[in-house]
């Protein structure tokens, strides 16, 4: 067809149909790729938990989450606490890149597709942070124990009465911060990992407790398991009947609304 056609005509028109050619394979691959998870697998299945990354709280203590890796190990997963950057009170979206980091290393060691997080106080919104900025595509669930999702009055006294002892992650939690506006301008659980949200009512850290509470996640107090449960917010991570909580929400399958009738079970009493 192209023989009334002068030789340069008929090399322009050969280019244009390689190009087009290209185009439509590309575009065929592309429609028959199944979902991805940004390593080139299938989309994150909610039955095929991977391996634990456990985020500490302001001050990056990894100690302070040990004994729930420990925990999470005996349980059979693959557990691992996330080393934040400086002295984890510096800025969260710089912990949210160690998190990224960690995901990455954890994901080429163990081959798995995806991994879980549990966020602790801070850790928790550094999770949130992770994953608004491409992490969903490698997160099966996220757990959070006692973090201000909407700030805390602690942050926002200190701010105000000793601002030079408020560095940056401290400013960040405050219940005005830009952070934490943007965050929660957005859907507070994001598309992508099913959110789990833990926390106790005798919070004197994380101020109102409910703080915790995010929009689109399962939200339970620890006393809504055991009336009776006395914890604090520091001892969330080590406290028996938390860990026991986190273990089961990371199972496999959708999370589970815990209630009275489990208190026994998780308590061992």
């Amino acid at each position: 067809m192209l023989a009334g056609f002068s030789p340069a005509r008929r090399r322009a028109v050969l280019v244009l149909l390689t190009v087009v050619t290209v185009a439509v394979v590309a575009l065929a691959v592309v429609l028959l790729l199944p979902a991805g998870n940004g390593r080139g697998g299938a989309a994150v299945s909610q039955d095929r938990p991977g391996p634990v990354l456990l985020v500490p709280g302001y001050g990056g203590s990894t100690q302070s989450l040990q004994s729930l890796a420990d925990r999470l190990t005996a349980s059979g997963r693959d557990a691992t606490v996330v080393a934040l950057p400086g002295d984890g009170t510096g800025d969260l979206r710089a912990s949210a890149e160690a998190l990224d980091e960690a995901a990455t290393a954890v994901l080429d060691r163990t081959g798995a597709r995806s991994v879980d997080v549990v966020g602790y106080s801070a850790g928790g919104v550094i999770a949130r942070l992770w994953v608004a900025d491409g992490g969903d595509a490698v997160v099966r669930r996220v757990v959070t124990l006692g973090s201000p999702q909407h700030g805390t009055s602690l942050a926002d006294l200190a701010g105000d009465v000793a601002p030079d002892q408020c560095p940056e992650g401290c400013r960040q939690l405050a219940s005005d911060s830009e952070l934490l506006a943007s965050l929660n301008a957005k859907d507070e659980t994001p598309d992508g990992p099913t959110w789990v949200s833990i926390w106790t009512t005798q919070d004197e850290t994380v101020t109102p407790p409910d703080s915790a509470r995010l929009d689109g996640a399962l939200n339970m107090t620890v006393q809504s398991v055991c009336a009776d449960a006395r914890v604090g917010h520091g001892g969330l991570p080590q406290d028996p009947l938390v860990q026991a909580m986190v273990v089961t929400e990371l199972g496999a399958g959708d999370p589970v609304q815990l209630t009275s009738a489990d208190c026994a079970r998780l308590s061992g009493s």
